[in-house]
C-alpha cells in the first residue's frame, strides 16, 4: 500500500506576476540537501516511505552501501588475537543467544550452552509473534512458491542436488569429507567481555580471504566483536588449516543500524597466514545472490549448545520455505542449536564432492518452533556485502 503524501502548506497569496524568490530559493536550497540523503537506500530501513513522486526524484539510487569495520588491521594486532585464542578459550567459548523480550529485543550473554535456546527476531515495527498456549509439535512445513523470487539473477545456476536424498532434519555429523569440512569453520570473537563462538564459510573471492557469516556473528548490541578469527575444519580441537585473523568486518545497513534479522549477514577479510591466503589454502565455495526461492538446500554449521557440544561440523537438508510469521527469511527443519549461527545453507550441494552454491546462512530460531531453523535471503544488500568484501586489501 502506498503512503499518500502530505499535504503541502498552503501558500501565501501573491499579486499575479509576482514571482516569491525568497520562498523558490528556500526550497532549492531544501531539495539540494534532500538528493543525497534520498538516494541512499538504506532510508527505507529506517521507515521512511517513498512516494512514487520522490522515488523518481531519487534516481539513479545508489547501490547498498555495507558498513566495514576495521578490525585487526596490522600485523601486530593479529598475532595478538593469535595468541589470545588458547585451545583452553577456545574450548570455553559460548554460543551467541538472542531472546526477544514482550516490548523488544534483549542481547544475552553467551549461552551457557543448556537447552540451545532459541532466537527470536525483532524486526523493525512488528509485533512479536505469540507462542502457542499448548505445546507446539513439529507440523509439515508451507509448500514452496510456485513461482521463482521477484529478481531472480540472469546467470543463477539451476540447483540441482547431485543425489536426492530423504531430508534430513535431525543435525548428524558430516563425515563423508569433500571440500566442506574446509571451507566450513568456527568463527570465535568476544562479545561484551565473554569468549563466543558461531560458524562461517570460506567463499571464493578476488582477493582470496573472505568469510561469510551471519551479521550477529560479527556485531551485536551496537558494537563489533573483537578478537575476531576463523578456524576452517575445526574438530574437536584440532585446528588443522591454523587460525585466520580477521582485518575488515562487514555488514548490511539494515543490520548495522537496527539489527533487523532479515539481513542478518556478514562477512570477514582475514589477513593471509604464513604467507598464503584462505582460499588458496582450504579452498572456496560458490556464492549465489538473488535466486529464487522454495529449493532444495544444505545447512552446515558448529551448533555448539546441548545437545551438541561444537566439536563436530553438523548438518541438515531439505526444502526451504517462506517464513510466514514475522521475517522475510526462508525456513529449514533443522533441529541445530546455537553456535550453528553463521553456518552455511547451499544450493547445488554436491554430496560426493562436498561442493554448493552459498545462498543463506543459519540465522535464528523462534522460541517456540525450534525445529525449525531461519536464514536470510540473499539479494542486494548481501550481495553488496560480498562484493565489498572481496575487494578488500586483505593484508
Amino acid at each position: 500500500m502506498r503512503r499518500a503524501p502530505a499535504p503541502m502548506a498552503r501558500a501565501r497569496r501573491s499579486v499575479p506576476g509576482e514571482r516569491d524568490h525568497s520562498m523558490e530559493d528556500r526550497m532549492h536550497r531544501t531539495a539540494r540537501r534532500l538528493i543525497p540523503i534520498l538516494a541512499i537506500s538504506p532510508v527505507a530501513a529506517a521507515g521512511i516511505l517513498l512516494t512514487a513522486s520522490t522515488a523518481e526524484a531519487a534516481k539513479p539510487s545508489a547501490a547498498p552501501r555495507p558498513i566495514v569495520h576495521n578490525a585487526a588491521d596490522s600485523t601486530s594486532e593479529q598475532r595478538v588475537v593469535k595468541q589470545f585464542w588458547t585451545p583452553a578459550k577456545m574450548a570455553a567459548a559460548k554460543p551467541l543467544d538472542l531472546v526477544r523480550s514482550r516490548n523488544g529485543r534483549t542481547t544475552t550473554a553467551p549461552s551457557g550452552g543448556k537447552g540451545g535456546t532459541a532466537i527470536v527476531p525483532q524486526a523493525p515495527g512488528s509485533h512479536a509473534a505469540k507462542p502457542a498456549a499448548a505445546p507446539v509439535t513439529p507440523t509439515t512445513p508451507p509448500p514452496p512458491p510456485a513461482t521463482p523470487s521477484a529478481s531472480p539473477s540472469a546467470t543463477a545456476t539451476p540447483a540441482t542436488p547431485s543425489s536426492v536424498l530423504a531430508a534430513r532434519s535431525s543435525g548428524a555429523a558430516w563425515t563423508t569429507g569433500g571440500t566442506i569440512v574446509k571451507t566450513e569453520g568456527r568463527v570465535f570473537f568476544t562479545y561484551q567481555g565473554r569468549s563466543a563462538s558461531c560458524s562461517g564459510t570460506a567463499v571464493t573471492s578476488a582477493n582470496k580471504s573472505v568469510v561469510v557469516t551471519a551479521g550477529h556473528c560479527v556485531k551485536l548490541g551496537g558494537a563489533f566483536h573483537t578478537n575476531w578469527a576463523f578456524v576452517p575444519g575445526y574438530s574437536a580441537g584440532s585446528r588443522p588449516y591454523g587460525t585466520w585473523v580477521a582485518t575488515s568486518l562487514l555488514t548490511t545497513p539494515q543490520w548495522n543500524s537496527s539489527e533487523d534479522m532479515n539481513y542478518d549477514m556478514a562477512a570477514a577479510v582475514v589477513a593471509p597466514l604464513n604467507g598464503q591466503r584462505l582460499v588458496d589454502v582450504v579452498g572456496g565455495q560458490g556464492v549465489a545472490f538473488n535466486q529464487p526461492r522454495g529449493r532444495q538446500m544444505y545447512a552446515f554449521g558448529y551448533p555448539a549448545a546441548s545437545p551438541y557440544d561444537g566439536s563436530k561440523l553438523i548438518y541438515c537438508s531439505g526444502r526451504v520455505f517462506n517464513d510466514f510469521l514475522i521475517s522475510t527469511d526462508q525456513g529449514l527443519t533443522c533441529d541445530m542449536t546455537g553456535g550453528a549461527s553463521g553456518g552455511g545453507w547451499f544450493l547445488s550441494f554436491d554430496e560426493s564432492t562436498g561442493a554448493g552454491t552459498l545462498n543463506s546462512v543459519n540465522s535464528f530460531k523462534y522460541n517456540f518452533a525450534s525445529y525449525w531453523m531461519f536464514g536470510p535471503y540473499f539479494g542486494p544488500e548481501a550481495q553488496a556485502v560480498y562484493t565489498a568484501a572481496q575487494n578488500q586489501d586483505a593484508t
